[in-house]
């Protein structure tokens, strides 16, 4: 089985990166294109605003963590389209959350909503971190890290 050279690709519609990095990483191998997927949060294209932020004195007052777990569904499709992938290829999200026992229902209810047959949805590995990055003008609470697979064209 030979595998092509890594094909790094940046959306020009989905938040950019806070680093040198592109949002994701296609490789063929066998006859599957797999996109591996850079972890990403829930900003827009040229906007500091973190979704479901209040800020007071420039300190997170208080946070509604579905606004954020939707910007991220958002950005992620935003990458698999323009790398030619469909949101039904995804085959694996990692989530990663500031506050799982605020946070887990919240979540759970919107990612029924997004895959709504247990079936076909993908797998799911979800952990608590102490922080994630500064992605704007306040802190993230949530991100998602994914792998979508489909035969390559």
């Amino acid at each position: 089985m030979s595998m092509n050279t890594p094909d790094a690709r940046t959306s020009p519609l989905a938040a950019e990166p806070l680093g040198t990095y592109a949002h994701c990483r296609v490789v063929r191998a066998g006859g599957t294109a797999t996109l591996y997927l850079a972890g990403l949060g829930p900003r827009s294209r040229g906007s500091r605003v973190i979704p479901g932020v209040v800020l007071r004195d420039g300190r997170v007052e208080s946070y509604d963590i579905a606004p954020q777990v939707r910007a991220c569904f958002e950005n992620v499709r935003l990458v698999l389209a323009q790398a030619g992938f469909a949101w039904s290829d995804i085959v694996d999200v990692t989530v990663f959350m500031t506050d799982i026992p605020r946070d887990f229902a919240t979540f759970n209810r919107l990612w029924a909503e997004a895959f709504p047959d247990p079936t076909t949805a993908p797998c799911r590995t979800t952990v608590q971190v102490a922080a994630l990055p500064q992605g704007g003008e306040a802190p993230i609470n949530v991100e998602l890290k994914v792998v979508a697979a489909k035969a390559d064209a």
